[in-house]
């Protein structure tokens, strides 16, 4: 039988049951009619699946834990990502799981959310580019994925009830774009609705949300499923086209039946909610006889790796201190407890039970072999209690007598966490002190900082020669970390997030975290660098900004046609080479500027980008293309995409302020409004 027809044979009370959790990872199974149970459970960086034992005490099955969605938004590249989702896919093959809960694409607002690492940018087309690519991934073993949070999700305080408010324009260009981007391009099976109001009302009851815009316009075809207890009103989420509450509450059900013997809710709209969720359980219950129940463990490992070698940062690198030159140094002062016991991830529902940990000690002390002496200190006693500084004195010692000091620091444990949000972006002061009296004693001093999102360095950062941001890189960044410092590899990652001097320099600081009601987003439009390129604010790091050991020359830049229709597609083109000693990576950024707007519009935009791997010496070509979406804004009045006439600078770099070629085109809008 199609789902139709089973749908005919279930009675009221079977329908309704399906749309509500079996238990907390299960959806209701009717076995009897032909109906299966389907299991989801927690991502996205890993699986995290959670059983029982035979005494009935529950724990989290072992996996492998691969870098969070920062540090894979830092390798900028969508094939890492997608290889990321396969991996993850093939673990939960192997668990009995048809649905992983990710990818997380909220836009980081602010760099205080305690989310942030589990979210891939700041900017909507790098976010929705690589959720796409872990969607697909994830789909391309036969697991479905769930999108989230749908939407404004933006901060952990106060989320189950707070109001975020927020202008449709800044809605569409920057909360809703990564979400469109991610649904139209690669179609994940299910979207998981938000806790938070959207300008008042609950996602998981927004029809303007659920409905209109991710189903009518996008054209989604999957059921949308509630953030775990995010359900306020059963019958209003079923009205707005939220097809499965998650988890399990017998609550939800009485409402529903009596909503439909009241005749608030009709047979129509039930047996739709029913027919669209059993399409993607039949779908993925019969991707079960395809799905392969094996993977090898040490390729993930070795994948988690390759990801982290692309995700670590090189901010900053004063007079090539790094990579490590055996020739010049013949001992290192290795101090922070960070080098021997890193932290991988954050907390909350994405917290994998990691299969093992490397850590960057033992593989430094591997690369030193016997040509560098290394001294160890772990700095304080109880990482976690930062205040617990211990043996300063020999740190300082190790350090006044080295020829270097590498000193591993990062957020506190569980500092970065779902459920709350940070209350600082600096380091304990505790830390920050024990840097500035580290590099005081040695002026070769490399701070490594292990981090979901970004850090206040500035009341040190200009003591130190050296920093390597290593964020979160799951299990497997440990010995990634050592094998940058040593040059094994050249680092490629870029910040996908701007890194302020402070945070009261962010453009949310005066909103943020509202009034205990609502969250007023009154920044608009200029979130991230877009604020800080357009308003020319000083910041620590730019937007997409990351360093290499090798240079790259950036030439020839082709714009084709240059008078277009905005209907026309764009061509640029343009060539970048290799000029240095070392194979490397780069991320070649290619940003619009809309010079003639007669509405408020960013400085720049990211609208394409693409990395590309260099031999020294070695010259490729890059080519991107550009459709209406890299040049249109969303106009309030006509209710849809928008291009005025007139000319658009096309900006290529190595970051939003490291702009290497311009070019221009002229785009003749098809209706001119005025």
């Amino acid at each position: 039988m199609n789902v139709k027809e089973i749908i005919s044979t279930l009675s009221i009370d079977e329908k309704l049951s399906l749309l509500i959790g079996k238990d907390t990872w299960n959806t209701v199974g009717i076995e009897e009619k032909g109906v299966p149970s389907i299991c989801v459970s927690d991502g996205p960086h890993g699986l995290r699946k959670v059983c029982t034992d035979e005494n009935g005490q529950t724990f989290t099955k072992e996996a492998v834990c691969f870098p969070t969605a920062s540090a894979v938004s830092a390798t900028w590249n969508t094939e890492l990502a997608k290889k990321v989702g396969q991996a993850i896919g093939e673990e939960c093959a192997a668990n009995d799981v048809d649905i992983i809960l990710g990818p997380g694409t909220n836009i980081k607002r602010t760099p205080l959310c305690g989310r942030n690492f589990e979210y891939f940018s700041e900017d909507p087309v790098l976010a929705g580019e690589l959720s796409a690519a872990y969607i697909e991934g994830v789909q391309s073993t036969g697991i479905g994925t769930s999108l989230k949070h749908f939407a404004t999700n933006n901060q952990e305080y106060d989320r189950l009830h707070v109001s975020t408010e927020v202008d449709i324009r800044t809605l569409r260009e920057i909360y809703l774009k990564p979400f469109e981007i991610a649904v139209k391009k690669a179609k994940p099976t299910t979207v998981m609705c938000a806790y938070n109001r959207l300008n008042g009302i609950y996602c998981s009851e927004n029809k303007f949300l659920l409905n209109d815009i991710l189903r009518e316009e996008w054209g989604f075809d999957g059921f949308v499923v509630s953030d775990w207890g995010s359900v306020h009103d059963r019958v209003k989420s079923l009205k707005a086209s939220l097809e499965l509450q998650m988890p399990y509450d017998e609550k939800a059900f009485d409402a529903l039946k009596r909503a439909y013997e009241n005749g608030a809710i009709t047979d129509e709209e039930i047996d739709s909610a029913v027919e669209r969720l059993l399409n993607i359980v039949f779908r993925l219950y019969n991707n079960r006889n395809h799905r392969v129940k094996e993977y090898n463990l040490d390729a993930h490992h070795q994948l988690a790796k390759e990801v982290a070698l692309e995700a670590v940062t090189l901010l900053k690198n004063e007079g090539n201190i790094l990579p490590i030159k055996k020739e010049a140094v013949k001992s290192i002062a290795v101090i922070g407890r960070f080098a021997k016991e890193p932290i991988i991830q954050g907390g909350g529902s994405a917290h994998v039970n990691a299969v093992k940990t490397d850590n960057a000690f033992d593989r430094i002390m591997e690369l030193a072999g016997s040509d560098i002496e290394i001294k160890y200190n772990d700095l304080c006693t109880s990482w976690p209690n930062t205040s617990g500084i211990n043996n300063i004195g020999e740190a300082l010692n190790f350090a006044n007598h080295s020829d270097m000091a590498i000193v591993f620091v990062g957020s506190p444990i569980n500092d970065e966490s779902e459920g709350y949000d940070r209350t600082s972006i600096t380091l304990p002061s505790q830390i920050e002190d024990a840097i500035l009296k580290i590099a005081a004693k040695n002026p070769n001093t490399v701070v490594v900082i292990q981090a979901g999102s970004a850090i206040d360095m500035s009341s040190w950062i200009d003591k130190v020669k050296g920093v390597v941001f290593a964020w979160f890189t799951g299990q497997a960044g440990g010995s990634a970390v050592a094998e940058i410092l040593f040059g094994l590899s050249n680092p490629s990652g870029k910040i996908a997030e701007t890194f302020p001097l402070n945070i009261e320099d962010t453009p949310s600081y005066v909103t943020y975290p509202g009034n205990g009601y609502a969250s007023w987003y009154a920044e608009g439009l200029m979130v991230g660098y877009r604020y800080y390129d357009t308003y020319r604010k000083e910041v620590l790091f730019p937007f997409g900004h990351g360093l290499s050991y090798t240079t790259f020359e950036y030439k020839d830049l082709s714009i084709a046609p240059d008078t277009a229709s905005e209907e026309d597609e764009i061509t640029v083109k343009l060539k970048i080479k290799n000029t240095g000693n070392m194979q490397g990576k780069e991320t070649v950024q290619l940003y619009v500027r809309d010079t003639d707007c007669k509405v408020l519009r960013p400085d720049k935009e990211l609208k394409a980008f693409c990395k590309v791997d260099l031999k020294p010496g070695e010259e490729k070509e890059v080519e991107f293309k550009l459709d209406k979406s890299a040049f249109s804004y969303f106009n309030t009045s006509l209710n849809d995409w928008h291009v005025e006439s007139g000319k658009f600078e096309i900006l290529v770099g190595a970051s939003s302020r490291d702009i290497r070629l311009k070019g221009n085109v002229y785009i003749q809008s098809n209706f001119d409004y005025s």
